[in-house]
């Protein structure tokens, strides 16, 4: 038997090439869905629903960062839960997608007394570490939530925009019945911003509405800057028969208009430096309505209307008819789709409803509307029960208030389980409930 030359084997593939090619399969998955989106002209749900999976998995990234920094052991990384769909292993940490997208978890060695771990482990487990370590891992996530939407309103303020009171101006001219607009006939012009009538000075809606709803049939004298000059017009408001309801009786009256479709906003971007204090001014302003708002949730009244809201779903088209069906109500407006969204409890499918609705308004309305959803996240993390966050912080305090020099306390977590199950049953409840009224009843911007 003669040795021959050996065999060239190919070199087995680098660190790089080998996660291209484990991340292969779900990126082809991502793709699919994306065309989907693209051919039924649901980008809007798209972009939400991959904003919110990226939130979910940057929370778990705060966990997972956080405790590889404290030395402890992190053996999964996972979006999803139940059977695995695709996982990739590097290291001692397993990462990959499961088959039910209800959430994302990274899984940390020995997290209470309740785990068997192998010995060689337990010096790496998170019940051994040090209370700030232990707290600063609980509560990552909950950070994470809290820089995102810090994050999310300063690109708002210093990039994108947002809207801010100005005078009113006018963006375009329309017809009354069949016959020009009383504002193009006066010479008013699109862009021209409206200063005073009558030499009444007109700052806002309001009062220039108010002054030509009042004078139907009458000249009015209005001045209007163009290209920064003034220019002084003459304007007859064209009179309307206006229908409304009032205590559930139909009423006509009659307004003055002349045809001009006003802007009394515009976009203001302030920079990077200049919008930090005003992004902190909102984020604390969030912060203290997410806190408000729990609190009234969580009142006997919040959660009668709870109820009622999910006994309640879908029976819109059983309402009463009442003398004005069909007239919008004064200081109202109607809602499509049959609700909504003023006092309504929003789910998962909730938040996607209303955030692909504001993804049509723009970027801004959108990134304010993920910022809110980070902070209610957050806070409602750190909530001291378990199995979320703040139960783990909750019990890394008690324990370190036990515990003595040198001998370290550790809380009997099996006499907390039977609250923990009620908790879980009880937030169960509410999504499954929240869930069920918003298939029901879609979630509507107001008057969307």
């Amino acid at each position: 038997m003669s040795i021959g030359a050996p065999r060239n084997r190919p070199n087995p593939p680098g660190p790089v090439v080998g996660l291209l090619k484990a991340l292969s399969r779900p990126l082809l998955v991502v793709a699919v869905f994306v065309a989907v989106a693209i051919a039924f002209r649901a980008v809007g749900v798209l972009v939400v629903v991959l904003a919110i999976a990226a939130m979910i998995m940057l929370h778990e990234l705060g966990h997972f960062v956080t405790a590889k920094l404290s030395g402890m052991k992190v053996t999964e990384y996972f979006f999803g839960f139940g059977p695995r769909l695709w996982s990739v292993t590097r290291g001692e940490t397993s990462y990959g997608v499961k088959a039910i997208p209800a959430g994302g978890y990274v899984k940390i060695v020995g997290m209470t007394m309740l785990e068997d771990v192998p010995a060689e482990d337990e010096s790496r487990s998170y019940r051994q570490a040090s209370f700030p370590r232990r707290v600063l891992v609980a509560s990552a996530g909950s950070l994470v939530h809290f820089l995102l939407a810090f994050v999310l309103l300063w690109s708002v303020f210093a990039f994108l925009g947002t809207q801010v009171a100005s005078a009113p101006t006018v963006s375009g001219l329309f017809d009354i019945g069949n016959h020009a607009a009383p504002a193009q006939l006066a010479g008013i012009k699109p862009g021209d911003v409206f200063v005073s009538v009558n030499g009444r000075p007109t700052p806002t809606f309001a009062s220039l509405s108010s002054v030509i709803s009042k004078s139907a049939g009458r000249p009015l004298e209005v001045v209007v800057r163009r290209r920064g000059r003034l220019v002084r017009l003459v304007v007859t408001p064209a009179p309307t028969t206006v229908t409304s309801c009032v205590s559930g009786v139909v009423q006509h009256h009659t307004k003055g208009e002349i045809g001009v479709e006003l802007s009394v906003t515009r976009e203001v971007a302030y920079g990077p430096f200049a919008a930090l204090p005003r992004s902190a001014g909102d984020f604390a302003s969030l912060f203290h309505a997410t806190f408000a708002g729990l609190g009234s949730f969580f009142s006997l009244s919040g959660l009668r209307a709870f109820g009622h809201q999910v006994v309640s779903a879908g029976s819109a088209s059983s309402s009463p008819v009442t003398p004005c069906a069909g007239v919008g109500a004064i200081g109202g407006t109607s809602g499509s789709g049959g609700g909504t969204s003023s006092g309504q409890i929003v789910s998962i499918l909730g938040a996607v409803q209303l955030g692909s609705q504001l993804y049509s308004l723009g970027l801004s309305s959108l990134f304010i509307f993920l910022a809110f959803i980070n902070l209610f996240v957050g806070v409602v993390n750190l909530v001291p029960m378990l199995p979320l966050d703040g139960g783990h912080v909750a019990i890394a305090v008690y324990e370190r208030i036990r515990s003595r020099r040198g001998r370290p306390y550790h809380a009997d977590v099996a006499k907390l389980m039977p609250f923990a199950y009620i908790f879980l049953a009880f937030v169960l409840i509410l999504g499954i409930g929240a869930l069920y009224s918003n298939i029901l009843q879609p979630v509507h911007l107001t008057g969307g």
